[in-house]
């Protein structure tokens, strides 16, 4: 089982999917600062290089300038006082390098005899308690081996504890009847890495700034334009809901006014042809059911006629016999007509009135059984029926039975003979009855068209029982009226199934507004 992420990342991502301007804000955000952090390394290593690079510069002309210095006045020495000792002329010179040095602190001097002995043999000396191991072994033995000016970054020790930052150059000196020495000169970086840490601190803070800046920039800009689009989706979904009056606010004359008065033009619009719709509706939806009634009284005396001719057939030539059967059969289809016309006419006008009572589902199923078994032995079919012994349910019996009936009429109509199912089981949510034959089946076409007033899926077909193309349409009409659905399945070959589902507690759904 995959681990759930945890709720933080959860609702960012829930954020992430639901708002168009959390997703703005936050790629700007991390565009910008991946943008940052790949520019302050290169301008900062920028900086750094032209700052040490300045300093490293400087420092090596006042290293040969001080070499040449202190080498000329060693051989001064030399030749002027000849009974000098080695440490006063060491001195002397390591005197005038500090003091060179002093002159604006820029460096500091070690003279480090180049003879294996060191101390133990020949002075060596510095400035400012400057500790030997400054100085990398791998510099001294390149200056004293080569005999020649070499520099590195280091850093620079104190025999105090101290440590600073600090750019070395070391230079080979001759000391007359003493040896060969070599002259350090280590000048400390401490104000450079001062100015290189106010550099970074100062670049890390303006590049907060301008990922703060942007990300209240892209906040403000999307701000702007998704409004309107909030706006939009709004009054959309108002005027989906039946407010027919929902408009946008219109400012400006910009891109977002003229979508804003696109929308209200297109409501506008919309609103006229549904109250002119609405209108057609309600004047169709008089006039059949002006029809249907009208149609009665006629009907009512053609029937009286027709029945008192179909009683005395047996009495007529073969030809009027045959004529009255045929009338009888065809006012019979007639009245079903009417009678299929005037229920779907209160089901779009919203009449529909359910007179509920608790009843077994089964038993309404076994005397829709029983009503049809001559069609069955007709067909050829046998209907078996299962599921649950008895399944009580709330429900208009009279409008369940007209479904179960349309159902299972269909079934028998189309299932080629062969055995028609029916189940009826009961659960926590309410009853479900699925008939299933396994007939010539429906394809995709025909299951999304299946419950269309007047639909047929083959037209040619000879129907054993009159039916006037309405009593999928009712039969779907009186599941939802009592807030339950009728749905099909099926395949070419395979059959059909169509399945009633009644909820537990059955609720008034007025089929002329919309759901």
């Amino acid at each position: 089982m995959a681990r759930r992420p945890p709720p933080l990342l959860r609702a960012i991502a829930g954020r992430w999917r639901r708002s168009l301007r959390f997703r703005v804000v936050a790629t700007t955000v991390l565009g910008s600062t991946l943008v940052i952090l790949v520019l302050i390394p290169v301008l900062l290593g920028r900086i750094s290089a032209g700052v040490l690079g300045a300093k490293e510069a400087s420092a090596l002309a006042e290293a040969t300038a001080a070499r040449s210095e202190a080498q000329r006045l060693l051989d001064a020495t030399s030749t002027q006082a000849a009974d000098a000792t080695a440490s006063r002329r060491i001195d002397a010179v390591v005197a005038a390098m500090a003091a060179r040095g002093a002159q604006a602190g820029l460096f500091e001097v070690l003279m480090l005899s180049s003879e294996p002995g060191g101390l133990n043999a020949t002075p060596e000396r510095g400035t400012n308690l400057v500790s030997e191991s400054s100085i990398p072994e791998p510099m001294r033995r390149l200056v004293a081996g080569n005999q020649r000016q070499a520099w590195t970054y280091t850093v620079i020790r104190y025999t105090d504890g101290d440590e600073v930052p600090g750019f070395v150059v070391g230079s080979p000196l001759a000391v007359r009847e003493v040896g060969p020495y070599e002259l350090y000169q280590l000048f400390p970086l401490t104000q450079e890495q001062e100015t290189l840490e106010l550099v970074r601190r100062s670049t890390v803070l303006a590049g907060l700034l301008i990922v703060l800046g942007l990300a209240a920039l892209a906040a403000a800009v999307t701000y702007f334009l998704v409004t309107p689009v909030h706006e939009a989706a709004r009054s959309a979904r108002r005027f989906s809901a039946g407010q027919l009056d929902a408009r946008m606010r219109v400012r400006g004359e910009d891109d977002l006014a003229q979508l804003a008065m696109s929308f209200n033009e297109m409501a506008s619009t919309l609103q006229g042809q549904i109250r002119d719709m609405e209108q057609m509706s309600k004047v169709q939806q008089r006039f059949v059911a002006d029809v249907s009634h009208e149609l009665r009284t006629p009907l009512t005396t053609v029937r009286m006629a027709a029945d008192l001719l179909h009683e005395k057939r047996a009495s007529l030539p073969p030809d009027d016999a045959r004529a009255v059967e045929l009338l009888q059969n065809q006012l019979n289809r007639f009245e079903a007509l009417l009678a299929d016309l005037l229920e779907t006419s209160r089901q779009d006008s919203g009449s529909v009135q359910l007179d509920c009572e608790e009843v077994d589902l089964r038993e309404l199923a076994e005397g829709v059984v029983g009503a049809l078994q001559p069609l069955a032995e007709e067909t050829g079919s046998s209907v078996e029926l299962t599921g649950d012994a008895a399944v009580p349910v709330v429900c208009d019996a009279l409008r369940v039975e007209r479904i179960l009936a349309n159902l299972l009429s269909n079934a028998l109509e189309h299932g080629d003979g062969r055995p028609v199912e029916i189940s009826v089981t009961r659960d926590a949510r309410g009853a479900q009855l699925a008939v299933t034959d396994h007939g010539i089946g429906l394809s995709e076409e025909e299951l999304a068209s299946v419950f269309t007033r007047f639909w047929r899926a083959d037209p040619a077909r000879v129907r054993r029982i009159g039916g006037t193309g309405l009593g999928l349409s009712i039969a779907l009409g009186d599941a939802r009226a009592h807030g339950g659905s009728l749905t099909a399945a099926g395949a070419p070959g395979q059959g059909a199934t169509f399945t009633l589902r009644l909820p537990a507690q059955p609720r008034q759904v007025p089929l002329g507004v919309p759901r």
